[in-house]
């Protein structure tokens, strides 16, 4: 029986999940709608949630209100937790099950993390990313007043500390350095080293490509030395779509399972992302 997912917001992100759900045997798309659409005519297991990561929580609501599972990619780290616990008790009360920051990172990089964790309790973990295009940051530029066009990219310092590069192509009549004062108090850029470069042109600059080099080095037990490395270059939407699609299938099961609420990616079997029988997968992957 095919999983039923309705895309909310048909960016790049939109799109990226649209070919992922095409892709695979098990998954069915149930139509594409933008953010002004009446969300009241989808019939679907499972919404992907492909907005801006600020418009996720009032859409995830809406859906879960009506017994539809959702799953997004919501990327500011810190408001991850209040957001998991804002829509437990929805999802709960309704009968089904929301996986939340449901991309790369958070997300499958979180997984990573986790499986660190626990094989070297004791030690530091450092998530370097890219150099690459934040299509989070991106967007919240381009969302700046004054901001016609906007690229944010992430460049990596070493140990867990990055740079911002933000090009921005501004409106008519706008000023600079009022859009770069908003700009670096933003929540998305006031915890980073940020510069903002106004540019004639975005889409001259423009790149999806990014990447992360994530490296932990811990203790087993007690025995000092461990060192693990995890490294991607990737297409961002492309992997950020494949992720939610996987996500989709696994808070479906989750729901058939009564196993209602909200989750984040650490917190569900990786078996579930997959299509198919569990038993396949453990004599094939185990």
């Amino acid at each position: 029986m095919q999983t039923r997912i309705a895309i909310i917001g048909y960016g790049n992100i939109g799109q990226a999940v649209e070919q992922a759900v095409l892709a695979a045997e098990d998954l069915q798309l149930a139509g594409i709608f933008h953010h002004n659409d009446n969300l009241d005519n989808i019939d679907a297991d499972v919404a992907a949630l492909c907005t801006p990561t600020r418009e996720v929580p009032a859409y995830a609501e809406r859906l879960l209100q009506r017994g539809i599972c959702t799953v997004d990619s919501f990327d500011i780290h810190g408001q991850i937790g209040d957001l998991r616990a804002r829509l437990t008790p929805v999802a709960t009360a309704h009968g089904a099950v929301s996986i939340i920051a449901a991309g790369w990172d958070p997300g499958s990089d979180s997984v990573v993390r986790a499986l660190l964790t626990a094989i070297a309790p004791k030690g530091l973990t450092y998530t370097n990313f890219g150099p690459g295009r934040s299509m989070g940051h991106t967007v919240a530029a381009k969302a700046i007043p004054g901001v016609k066009n906007a690229l944010s990219m992430t460049i990596p310092l070493g140990t867990g500390i990055h740079r911002r590069m933000v090009y921005i192509e501004l409106e008519e009549g706008a000023d600079f350095h009022e859009v770069e004062r908003l700009l670096l108090a933003d929540d998305y850029f006031a915890h980073d080293e940020t510069h903002v470069v106004a540019v004639p042109s975005v889409d001259a600059l423009n790149n999806v490509a990014h990447g992360v080099h994530l490296e932990r080095h811990g203790v087993s037990g007690s025995t000092h030395n461990q060192r693990f490395e995890f490294n991607m270059s990737i297409n961002n939407p492309a992997l950020t779509g494949q992720v939610l699609a996987a996500c989709a299938r696994a808070a479906v099961r989750l729901r058939d399972q009564q196993r209602f609420g909200a989750y984040t990616m650490i917190e569900i079997p990786p078996v579930s992302l997959l299509p198919g029988d569990a038993e396949r997968w453990v004599r094939e992957l185990v």
